[in-house]
């Protein structure tokens, strides 16, 4: 099957019937978890997980894609209303998309954010049909060395992947290597950390997990930090964009793109990156920056376009090399796990179904959220009214149902419940907890890949520096660790500052 031939296929999954539905049922779902500040695409990929078990690989990811960048969007409506980022990557919006709702333009605000999300989307999507066949020809060359290091590349994006101390995001990082190892020994067959229980024997199941840390965790910080519903003060108007909006935003939407579609593929770059960087550039650019931070919607569009683009070209090295990028595609790789799939370059080859479907399904989810977010701005902003208190009791209830069907076991409630207040106990003491979950997923790969490697060469780890690939991964991790420390001694000399100057520093 040649490329092209390749590309018709990936059509033709996504336009049956049933997984056209679960396309746009990902994108309402995900465009309604973003407009609720305080929930976001983690913690309802985590509450989802269960249906994996239920639905075919393709149309189980088409779905939890689909919540992924609908929810970059969904984040953008309360950035531009009420100066509330739903989503991490939608903070930049609100410097200019608020004080645009200030001056009576949140319409057009919106307009041009739905455009360049659309615009941002597709784009990145062409970029992953072209880049990832070609990423994925490479790495079937790999190896269990090679795989080994992939596998520890992706653990220590931890560096990259909050906002605490790298001290802290290793810390949860161990606790999820740890949490990996319970069960039986992969080579001896000996229990490990089981303590005398039957339910651990087949080691901790990632659907518990992944829904108590992210699930429950997430909904209890939510009621303790926003208990109530939200007042709009700002009427929206007109959506689209007038002519004189596009010719201002034409080049600001085409550099975001370009910049979102290259920062997404590097580790840590994704969304909140690219829409930061995007704002620098604009503002940079521009003959009077001081309209910045006061209503510019070329701070409003390129931002926008970059975030969308960079959240769709992550998904290059988790389909290729099988490496998450961010909390929300680790949660992605661990239900293609759960269905036996291994996300790597071999999936291109053993499930072209997955990989292109997937991929093409992004296409139409792109065109249907630029539908829906022009169409039904109305209904997202009577959803900010719903108390956060309302929402938690039925995802609460959703939580204690999943967990249970997916293998009908008790202990699994158990697991969840211990790990939702682990969950919220992190978030309150300033601990992230996507450094444990990614852990804990690549905690196996890393141990089986690595005593393969030592079984390979005999006990001799000068295998990891004699292969020419695997020597080229230990130097990308040497640049990971670098980049990582200088960035947190750069952001610890900064001193606070308004929001748009923190924007062009970062």
């Amino acid at each position: 099957m040649n490329h092209l031939d390749s590309v018709l296929h990936g059509f033709q999954v996504a336009f049956q019937p049933g997984n056209l539905m679960f396309v746009a049922l990902g994108v309402l779902i995900g465009t309604f978890i973003g407009v609720l500040p305080g929930l976001g695409p983690t913690a309802t990929i985590a509450l989802l997980l269960p249906l994996t078990y239920v639905l075919d690989p393709a149309p189980a990811i088409i779905l939890l894609a689909g919540i992924y960048y609908g929810s970059v969007y969904g984040g953008t409506i309360t950035s531009v209303l009420l100066r509330i980022p739903g989503e991490a990557s939608s903070v930049v919006t609100t410097f200019d998309g608020y004080p645009m709702a200030q001056k009576g333009r949140a319409g057009p605000a919106l307009g041009i954010a739905a455009v360049g999300s659309f615009i941002g989307g597709i784009t990145a999507t062409v970029f992953l049909v072209v880049l990832a066949p070609l990423l994925a020809g490479v790495a079937l060359n790999f190896g269990p060395p090679e795989y080994t290091l992939v596998a520890l590349t992706g653990v220590l994006l931890v560096a990259w992947m909050g906002n605490v101390s790298i001290g802290r995001a290793l810390v949860a990082a161990g606790l999820g290597l740890f949490l990996a190892t319970v069960g039986l020994d992969s080579v001896s067959g000996e229990p490990r950390f089981t303590l005398g229980s039957s339910d651990l024997l087949a080691g901790l199941s990632f659907i518990p997990i992944a829904m108590g840390l992210f699930g429950l965790g997430e909904v209890l910080y939510s009621i303790d930090k926003s208990p109530t519903g939200t007042k709009i003060k700002h009427k929206i108007g007109r959506i689209w964009p007038s002519r004189s909006d596009f010719r201002q935003s034409g080049g600001a939407l085409a550099r975001g793109t370009l910049l979102g579609s290259v920062l997404g593929l590097l580790p840590g770059g994704g969304s909140v990156v690219s829409s930061m960087t995007a704002y620098v550039v604009e503002k940079r650019r521009a003959k009077d920056p001081s309209r910045f931070g006061k209503g510019a919607i070329e701070g409003v569009a390129g931002p926008e376009a970059a975030s969308n683009a960079g959240s769709t070209s992550a998904f290059v090295p988790l389909l290729t090399l099988g490496i998450p990028p961010n909390v929300v595609l680790a949660l992605l790789y661990g239900a293609l796990l759960i269905q036996g799939i291994t996300p790597g370059p071999s999936l291109m080859v053993n499930q072209p179904d997955v990989f292109w479907g997937v991929i093409a399904s992004m296409f139409v989810g792109n065109v249907l959220l630029l539908v829906f977010n022009t169409a039904l701005i109305g209904a997202w902003v009577q959803v900010l009214r719903v108390p956060i208190t309302i929402l938690s009791t039925v995802a609460l209830v959703v939580m204690l149902v999943g967990v249970y069907t997916v293998q009908n076991r008790v202990s699994d409630i158990v697991v969840m419940l211990v790990f939702g207040l682990l969950g919220y106990a992190l978030r309150k003491f300033g601990y992230e907890v996507g450094p444990l979950v990614l852990a804990f997923i690549l905690g196996g790969i890393l141990e089986v890949s690595l005593r393969q490697s030592l079984l390979i060469s005999g006990g001799d780890f000068s295998i990891f520096v004699t292969r020419p690939v695997s020597l080229g991964i230990l130097a990308v991790i040497a640049a990971v660790v670098l980049v990582a420390f200088g960035r947190r001694r750069a952001l610890a000399r900064r001193q606070p500052v308004s929001e748009p100057e923190e924007a062009e520093r970062a």
